[in-house]
Order: C-alpha cells, then sequence, then structure tokens
C-alpha cells in the first residue's frame, strides 16, 4: 500500500514508520517543517494546505498529529493548541483525501485516524466499550470535535477508523516520565489511586493500526489493552518491576495545585476502556499482562 503517515515523529509515528516499510509499503511522512529525505512531504495543517494530488494514489491515510495534551499546564493558549492542532490535521487530510476518492472512486482508501480513551470523561469503574457515550470535560470535547472532522472522508466513501488509544507503555512517553521516579523510591499513586488507566503496549499499538489497514473495521475503536487496571494497581506493578517500594501517595489537592485543570481531567480521573471492536474483528494481543509489558519496555531503556 501506499501510506501518507501525519505526526509520523511522534511517540506513536516513529515506531510506526519503520514497521510499515518492513512490511513493504511505500510511506510518505507529512511535516510542518522543510523536508530533509526524499518520503518527506511539507504541509501546513493549520492553514488546510497540502501538496496538490499528494494523496490521489495513496491508499491509506494514518492521522497521528497534534500537540502533546500535557506538555505545558492548561493554560487557554495551550488548550487552544491541543483542540486546534487536531482538529486542523484531521480536517486537511479528510478533505484532500475526500477531493482523491472523488476524483477517482474505484480505489479502496482507509483513513485511521487519531483520537483518545478521553473521549469518555471519568468512567469510574464502569466497563467502557466504543458505543459509551461522550464525556463533557475538556479532554471529552476535543476527542468529539477530533473525531468529528474525519466528516469529509466519511461522507466521501472512504473507510473511517477513529483511534481511541489509551496510555501507550514507551520510554518516550508518561512512562518514560515516571519510571526514573520509581527507580529512585519516589514513585507513588495518584490521589485514592482507584482511577482506572486503559494501557496498551507500544508493541500492540503499532500492530492493531497495522491490522486496522486491512481490518473491515469503521467508527471508534479503543487502542487499549483488554486489561485495565487502576492508578493503585499501576503503581504497585511498576514498583514491582523496578524492585523499589511505592508507598507515597500524592494527594489530589496537591497535583490540582501542580497542574491545575488537567490534575482533575487527565491525572485523577480514568477510563476502564476494553478494545471491544478491535477483539471482534479478531486481533490478538501480544501482552495483556501489565507487569509483563513494563518489564520488557523498561528493559529496552
Amino acid at each position: 500500500m501506499k501510506i501518507a503517515v501525519t505526526g509520523s515523529s511522534g511517540l506513536i509515528g516513529s515506531a510506526l514508520v519503520p514497521r510499515l516499510a518492513a512490511d513493504g509499503h511505500e510511506v510518505l511522512r507529512l511535516v510542518r517543517r522543510t523536508p530533509r529525505t526524499a518520503d518527506e512531504h511539507r504541509w501546513e495543517p493549520a492553514h488546510h494546505r497540502l501538496p496538490p494530488g499528494l494523496l490521489d494514489d495513496v491508499d491509506a491515510v494514518v492521522n497521528l498529529a497534534g500537540v502533546g495534551v500535557a506538555d505545558h499546564r492548561w493554560t487557554a493558549a495551550h488548550k487552544e493548541a491541543v483542540l486546534c492542532s487536531r482538529v486542523d490535521a484531521t480536517t486537511t487530510v479528510s478533505e484532500a483525501f475526500a477531493a482523491a476518492a472523488s476524483a477517482d472512486p474505484g480505489r479502496a482508501r482507509v483513513l485511521l485516524s487519531a483520537s483518545a480513551v478521553g473521549f469518555y470523561g471519568d468512567t469510574g469503574d464502569r466497563v467502557v466499550e466504543e458505543d459509551g457515550p461522550a464525556g463533557s470535560d475538556f479532554l471529552a470535547d476535543v476527542c468529539v470535535a477530533w473525531e468529528a472532522a474525519t466528516a469529509p472522508a466519511v461522507d466521501a466513501g472512504i473507510r473511517v477508523a477513529t483511534l481511541r488509544t489509551g496510555l501507550v507503555l514507551a520510554r518516550g512517553g508518561l512512562l518514560g516520565r515516571l519510571a526514573p521516579l520509581f527507580r529512585l523510591g519516589v514513585g507513588g499513586k495518584l490521589g485514592n489511586g482507584r482511577q482506572y488507566m486503559p494501557w496498551i503496549s507500544l508493541a500492540d499499538q503499532v500492530d492493531a493500526i497495522r491490522f486496522l489497514l486491512t481490518a473491515p473495521v469503521s467508527g471508534p475503536v479503543n487502542l487499549t489493552a483488554p486489561t485495565p487496571v487502576t492508578n493503585a494497581a499501576f503503581t504497585a506493578a511498576l514498583a514491582d518491576v523496578v524492585h523499589r517500594p511505592a508507598l507515597l501517595t500524592v494527594p489530589g489537592i496537591a497535583l490540582q495545585v501542580v497542574l491545575g485543570e488537567f490534575a482533575r481531567v487527565g491525572a485523577l480521573a480514568g477510563q476502564r476502556a476494553v478494545p471491544a471492536a478491535l477483539q471482534a474483528a479478531g486481533y490478538r494481543f501480544s501482552v495483556t499482562d501489565l507487569r509483563t509489558a513494563l518489564a520488557q519496555e523498561l528493559a529496552r531503556s
């Protein structure tokens, strides 16, 4: 297949692109800077600009672009960047892909567009599948708008799957920030620790995307392992893997003082999300045990 990838230098994209190339696919990387290699093509999502005709003969787009949610404190400016970076990028590729489909209706095409389990808001201990309702906090609102931006592609008859991703266990993500603290023995649960963390290994995240390129799945897809755990259980597992105690508790009020709104929505809230659509389509996870996933990833660090 010929596959265009946005966000190719991010946590997921940097792992996905080499695997796609190894699978024999031709990969086009959409970048916002001056291209440095033949496979890179500059685009300007904030202005809805793509090189004319770039997607004409593309079979699939994997859209992973977006400003990091937890990269900065949630000021009004950062929240606007989080929302606009996702909606603008998704609208840009959706409209361009729809135009390509209209010009060549005989080609089967697929758009795999990122979203997040934050779509559901804080769900407590309720198990959440893809038919669960949207939440009402900022991250939920972002996800609703993010997914809605795929409408041009859907209307053009392109198969669209929105990837509601959970906590990806990788060195460059949250795990990369937590592991050094836990190795020093200063890790601990957040608040009461009862909020669920729907995790997924980086390997399964990448493999699930590869699977969805050809699996006949449309609509929302939870990209989470089938075994979500509470923050308390996650804390205990990580401490066990690094052979250190985790006796501390970070009070919720302290998190809110330091992190502001993100503490309530992103750190003290959770989703007990499970991958119903993915498993129904026949995907088999390579890692379903949290301790195994943590040990494998940290062994590479």
